[in-house]
């Protein structure tokens, strides 16, 4: 066979039509393996490998896909992948794409409703003190759930029996399936807008964790937050719990337990309302008797004092009170007279006229201290300031000059000439005197004398 026809392959259109090939042939599958040599780079890509006992396969996902899961994947966890068979050109690797992920099992929706859990927990929509209280004695009960299941039945059941006086209003929707949430939502928003109901009820049978995922959307959590009814949640059985537990402001365990928790109980109402009627009884009777225990009391004091004897003793104490007055005014216009002659005397020893004179006494003495003193200190500090003149003026330089020395200092730097041996033949001097001062020249310099010991 000939060179020229050879169909001769590069690696790069191999790869290439390997890749088509393989894309072509298969739809997209799902894959379950434990994930494993998981990467993570800043392109927000995801590479990792699935794995079993036997065997593993590279995957991609890619960041538009990544950003939908919702779950953290991590090495060792078991996961069903939806993915499209490829093949990466750049290293001939057989490897999947995935387009959606999730924890494999029953295991990802848990993990989803206790993901979701902890993030609305954190972020206060199961505060104890957002809960609103339940009206004691509801006039209006508004039932959220699916006309036809059996939730309905009994919560009707047993308001009929428990307390039949509540009008019940029903607010249709789907409790499973994809539209179930945004059913629910609304039917809350409508209810909530109405205002006809004191409380609601949002119900449902029992079923699966899948059947009872609609209630555990975070759409339906932040609308029952923002509810200003109170609303009590009762969802699938007692061991069933929902994210709608958590944020409604009371919890039944079943669909009857939130009729009960909902109203009172007629007939306890009834049993109370008859003690409370027959306390009611004994303390009239109490009363009446009390009150006509008195009216025989005062009946008999009545008798005893009759008006007119009243009347009669009243003005005998007039008349002698009359008297008593007579008698004391004068005693009393006496010892009157004589505490305002007391005070009278007394006001005059406190006069302002003779405060002031005494005042100005002692003003004036005041004064002639304050002038003396200020003398004193004056002739005390002339004193001192010609003690202190004499003594400067004895050590002043200038005293020294007067006594025939002179201050000699270079010519013209000012320099201060204590010693002879610096200056040089020729330098200019100058000497200032007691009166006055002169520059001369040095001539000479002659050497010092000393004084002959004797």
């Amino acid at each position: 066979m000939q060179a020229t026809t050879r169909d001769i392959y590069t690696v790069s259109r191999l790869n290439s039509e390997v890749r088509s090939v393989l894309e072509g042939s298969f739809p997209l599958i799902w894959v379950e393996g434990e994930i494993s040599n998981l990467a993570r780079p800043a392109s927000g890509h995801m590479y990792f490998s699935l794995k079993d006992s036997h065997a593993q396969v590279r995957c991609a996902l890619f960041r538009n896909r990544r950003l939908n899961l919702r779950f953290q994947p991590e090495n060792g966890a078991k996961v069903l992948a939806r993915a499209r068979i490829s093949l990466y050109e750049g290293r001939g690797e057989f490897q999947l794409i995935v387009e959606h992920m999730e924890p494999a099992g029953e295991g990802a929706l848990q993990r989803a409703f206790e993901e979701l859990k902890a993030r609305l927990d954190k972020e206060g929509l199961f505060a104890t003190e957002t809960k609103q209280p339940l009206p004691p004695y509801p006039r209006c009960i508004g039932l959220v759930t699916s006309p036809s299941g059996a939730a309905i039945r009994d919560v009707l059941s047993v308001l009929r029996r428990r307390w039949p006086l509540a009008r019940v209003v029903v607010y249709p929707s789907a409790v499973q399936g994809a539209e179930a949430p945004g059913q629910l939502v609304r039917a809350l928003r409508i209810a909530d807008s109405r205002k006809e109901c004191d409380l609601l009820i949002l119900t449902r049978g029992g079923g699966s964790l899948e059947d009872l995922m609609a209630f555990n959307d975070e759409r339906l959590a932040r609308a029952m937050h923002a509810l200003r009814l109170p609303v009590i949640s009762a969802v699938g059985h007692e061991i069933d719990f929902t994210i709608a537990d958590f944020v409604a402001d009371r919890r039944a365990p079943t669909p009857s337990a939130a009729a009960e928790l909902a109203t009172p109980d007629q007939r306890t109402l009834r049993e109370r309302l008859v003690k409370l009627e027959n306390r009611l009884v004994r303390a009239m009777q109490l009363h009446l008797m009390q009150a006509r225990h008195a009216q025989r009391l005062l009946a008999g004091r009545l008798q005893q004092q009759h008006p007119a004897t009243q009347l009669r003793q009243r003005m005998q104490r007039l008349d002698e009170l009359s008297l008593r007055m007579l008698r004391g005014m004068p005693h009393l216009m006496a010892d009157k007279r004589h505490r305002l002659e007391s005070l009278h005397a007394r006001l005059m020893r406190h006069s302002p006229a003779a405060r002031l004179r005494q005042q100005r006494e002692r003003l004036g003495f005041l004064a002639e201290r304050l002038d003396r003193a200020i003398q004193q200190q004056l002739r005390l500090r002339r004193d001192r300031l010609e003690t202190r003149m004499h003594a400067l003026h004895t050590v002043s330089p200038l005293q020294t000059l007067q006594r025939g020395y002179a201050i000699v200092t270079t010519e013209p730097d000012g320099r201060l000439v204590t010693d002879a041996s610096t200056l040089r033949v020729g330098e200019r001097i100058r000497a200032r005197m007691a009166k006055g001062g002169v520059i001369a020249r040095v001539e000479e310099i002659p050497p010092i004398e000393t004084e002959a010991s004797p």
